[in-house]
């Protein structure tokens, strides 16, 4: 057989048996030898460190040579972005993420069809658990031989930190991100769950959250082509297998993808974004084959409708900039199913050999094929009035400095001023009872609001909503929302009290306030109804009216410290 360029370049996959998975050295190595020898199709650099220090790169890649981000900004260059090994225990978009790079590299007219568009790829992610090579680690995962780890240096989920961004790694990624803006992401994944027929299934930004026409687009154009084609190329594909019960049968519901994963973050920016899961019970080689079916095929989707993505990206974001309410809550419509043509196996439960229960399994041996409910629709849970502004003090900096990677515009005061500001209260907060990568996630909450005065400083920070990033900026700060900086705990401390009392002089002081104070006396008495119980308690008695009286009041302790200015 006669010997072509890529003969020379090729995968630690393709030298092996077809179940092996490159390290992260021998990856970067590949990447840095193929810019060396193509020059004008690869450029290839490093964006930054993980917490182990250890170097994280990127590559884009161009038909014409044209690397520099700013003026294919300029030039307003679609932006395709492949984004691998976030978990590198789920390997295969790694491997066929650099078998693509390389045909593009020794494949003239490969990178030619790009035209305008920018293939922008990140080889690895979570460089940290590349390293953390093993074969123990993925309970019920069918191969690679060696693979890395979930966790990063600091045991991060790293997708589950695109809003907190404890680690290094996902504050180097929010900062490219946002600078490169791309139309559609491809973000690479193994499933675990039900047993089924398909190697690939497939997550998406949710429609209805990422607006009406991009959202529709997204829904009635490039999702049934992207089925379609993957059909095609004999890797069928179906929804992510997320049971409404405990089996497929009766109904799969869509992935609320909130903004601490990949999807969801990118819909922040207004990009379509998706998180292609391959079945971790089928053979690596067939997961490698259908993960790069997968993306070749929606980046063949992605330059065949470029403009229409872009146009459609510019008139959200314009729409975002516009907007006088927004969502912060979502949740399935039951209401509103659609059917999917399924191929699953039958359910079998029998007693299991360990225990003194019945245990799932399914029968390979009988396949079944039918329609069923299929949950793709989510409507608002809770909807907020847009302020004109946000007014943030600029005490918190670890959340200015994320609002400022992702690009939300924002004023420094030049002098103190008082602003009329909506104001909440947070009046209940219900948190996780173990920790949550690496927090104490607040689950619910119960808030009132009210409107004061407020006393801003020089150097506060003003941000106002009319922009494009607006969307970032509500689903961060608007303490509801589903991964707000306040329910990763951004806000803890003003959670506590600060001062505190001796009982046996602070006796006195409370009747004085009954006495003083009638809205507290008040209060005190339905108090009292509701708790007769609680009157034998000197500690519950006294620790009401300190909290509820207003000799003794600290404004700061439970008010949320970002406030809503609707008026400037």
């Amino acid at each position: 057989m006669p010997v072509t360029p890529s003969d020379n370049y090729l995968t630690p996959y393709e030298k092996g048996n077809q179940n092996q998975t490159t390290s992260w050295r021998e990856c970067i190595s590949f990447y840095e030898k193929l810019a060396a020898d193509f020059p004008s199709v690869l450029h290839f650099e490093q964006i930054g460190v993980s917490d182990n220090g250890i170097p994280m790169h990127a590559g884009i890649i161009t038909s014409d040579a044209v690397f520099d981000r700013e003026q294919l900004k300029r030039e307003a260059r679609p932006v395709f972005f492949n984004n691998n090994g976030i978990h590198p225990g789920e390997p295969e978009g790694i491997d066929s993420c650099m078998a693509l790079v390389r045909d593009f590299c020794t494949q003239p007219d490969r990178v030619a069809a790009l035209g305008r568009t920018v293939f922008l790829f990140i080889p690895v992610y979570n460089v940290d658990g590349c390293q953390n090579r093993q074969n123990t680690s993925r309970v019920n995962q069918e191969g690679p031989e060696m693979f890395g780890f979930r966790a990063n240096g600091r045991n991060l989920d790293l997708n589950r930190d695109f809003i907190k961004c404890d680690s290094m790694a996902a504050q180097v990624f929010n900062r490219f991100f946002a600078a490169w803006s791309p139309d559609v992401m491809v973000d690479t994944h193994t499933s675990n769950g039900a047993d089924y027929l398909y190697t690939m299934t497939l997550i998406q930004t949710q429609a209805d959250k990422l607006g009406n026409e991009l959202g529709g687009f997204l829904r009635h154009v490039m999702l049934p082509k992207i089925y379609q084609d993957m059909e095609a190329r004999g890797c069928p594909t179906c929804p992510y297998v997320n049971p409404v019960k405990e089996t497929p049968d009766d109904g799969i519901e869509d992935f609320l993808e909130v903004p601490r994963f990949s999807t969801g973050y990118a819909s922040l920016h207004h990009t379509i974004g998706f998180m292609p899961e391959t079945h971790m019970l089928k053979p690596f080689a067939d997961r490698y084959a259908s993960m790069r079916a997968l993306v070749e095929t929606v980046l063949e989707f992605t330059i065949a409708n470029a403009g229409k993505i872009q146009a459609l990206r510019a008139a959200e974001k314009k729409s975002a900039a516009e907007k006088t309410e927004w969502p912060v809550l979502w949740k399935a419509d039951h209401g509103k199913p659609s059917t999917f043509r399924f191929k699953g196996y039958k359910a079998v439960h029998s007693p299991s050999k360990i225990g003194n229960y019945t245990r799932l399994s399914y029968d390979r041996n009988q396949p079944w094929e039918k329609d069923i409910a299929y949950y793709d629709h989510f409507v608002e849970d809770v909807v907020i009035a847009t302020p004109k502004a946000y007014l943030i003090p600029q005490a918190w900096r670890e959340v200015i400095e994320r609002l400022q990677w992702n690009g939300v515009e924002m004023q420094r005061l030049a002098e103190d001023r008082e602003f009329s500001a909506q104001t909440y209260r947070i009046k209940h907060v219900t948190s996780r009872a173990t920790a949550y990568e690496g927090h104490m996630f607040h689950d619910d909450m119960e808030l009132s609001t009210q409107t004061e005065s407020i006393s801003a400083r020089a150097g506060d920070f003003l941000l106002p909503l009319n922009q494009a990033n607006a969307r970032y900026a509500v689903e961060t700060l608007e303490p509801q929302a589903h991964d707000s900086f306040f329910r990763w705990g951004f806000f803890n401390s003003v959670l506590e009290k600060k001062e505190a009392y001796s009982d046996y002089v602070f006796e006195d002081s409370a009747y004085e306030m009954l006495q003083e104070e009638p809205e507290l006396k008040a209060k005190f008495e339905q108090w009292k109804k509701e708790n007769p119980q609680l009157l034998s308690d000197q500690t519950a008695v006294l620790n009401f009216i300190f909290a509820n009286g207003k000799r003794f009041n600290e404004p700061e302790w439970r008010r949320y410290p970002v406030f809503s200015l609707h008026t400037l």
